[in-house]
This record gives structure tokens, C-alpha cells and sequence, in this order.
């Protein structure tokens, strides 16, 4: 008689507290993967591109080798 008034362990605070916490636990480890596999496609993604920029940036000079500079002319107040 004295087990049927006994509560069941599923229903004790302990029990509770420790559900709560491994859910927690249990969230934020997925969150974690999930962040460090967003981080881990975003550098792979700009390191691909940064090589394809690299290639377009490879500029030949027109005027034998030496680079054009332009200055714009400036009007300075003195």
C-alpha cells in the first residue's frame, strides 16, 4: 500500500531539474555544431572567392611595365 501512495520519479523535483538541464545542455550543443558549421561554409565559400579575385586582379601594364598614376588638381587655400 505504501508504493500506490508514493509518487512516481517522473514527477519528483529532481527529477525535473536534471530533464531541464540535460534539454539544455542537449540544445545548445546543436546550436554549437550548427554555428561552426556556418562558420566552417563561409570560410571555405571567401576562401574560393579570394583565390578567383586573386586571378582577376592579375592586371598586365599597357605602358611597358611602368603603372599610370593620375593626380587630380587641387586648389589649396593658403
Amino acid at each position: 500500500l505504501s508504493a500506490q501512495t508514493e509518487t512516481p520519479f517522473y514527477e519528483e523535483w529532481w527529477f525535473l531539474v536534471v530533464m531541464a538541464l540535460s534539454s539544455l545542455i542537449l540544445i545548445l550543443l546543436v546550436v554549437f555544431a550548427l554555428v561552426l558549421h556556418g562558420q566552417s561554409k563561409k570560410y571555405k565559400n571567401c576562401s574560393a572567392g579570394k583565390t578567383i579575385s586573386n586571378v582577376e586582379e592579375s592586371v598586365t601594364l599597357d605602358n611597358g611595365g611602368f603603372t599610370a598614376l593620375e593626380l587630380n588638381s587641387r586648389h589649396l587655400n593658403i
